[in-house]
């Protein structure tokens, strides 16, 4: 088997392992490996394939990491519309109690809070946050 050969089965295994990870750095790693091979196809050296192949994948990783796909976001999900359904809903509230009610909403029996800047009034509202059983809301 030629150098280029090995060099692209471990790039191939390299993509399939991503496939089962998530993230794109192994698929950094896996650019590192094919600019191995690609040296190998070039007639270099085992020492000059073994550079090229850390320094693209070195330098593919620190691109990735720079750019907006190298960080998660880890935003507040309990405000997240786009995480849950519930954000930007509406519901009534006929009578308060020192800032909390139990509502009818989706078929079953909700705590509700006041959000900041929310008045205790009878009314409809806006569900702001969701923190497990308890839907907070403020004005509509």
């Amino acid at each position: 088997m030629s150098d280029s050969m090995g060099w692209l089965i471990a790039a191939g295994v390299l993509v399939v392992l991503e496939l089962f990870s998530g993230t794109f750095y192994l698929l950094m790693f896996a650019t590192g490996l094919a600019a191995g091979a690609l040296a190998a196809l070039a007639g270099f050296g085992a020492a000059v394939q073994l550079l090229s192949a850390a320094l693209v994948g070195v330098v593919a990783t620190v691109v990735l990491h720079r750019s907006r796909f190298g960080h998660s976001r880890r935003g507040n999900t309990a405000r997240d519309p786009n995480m849950n359904i519930d954000i930007g809903q509406k519901l009534e509230v006929d009578h308060w109690r020192d800032g909390h009610a139990r509502v009818k909403y989706r078929g079953a029996l909700w705590d509700v809070e006041l959000g900041p800047g929310a008045h205790a009034q009878p009314g409809v509202f806006k569900i702001v946050e969701v923190q497990g059983s308890r839907l907070i809301v403020s004005g509509a």
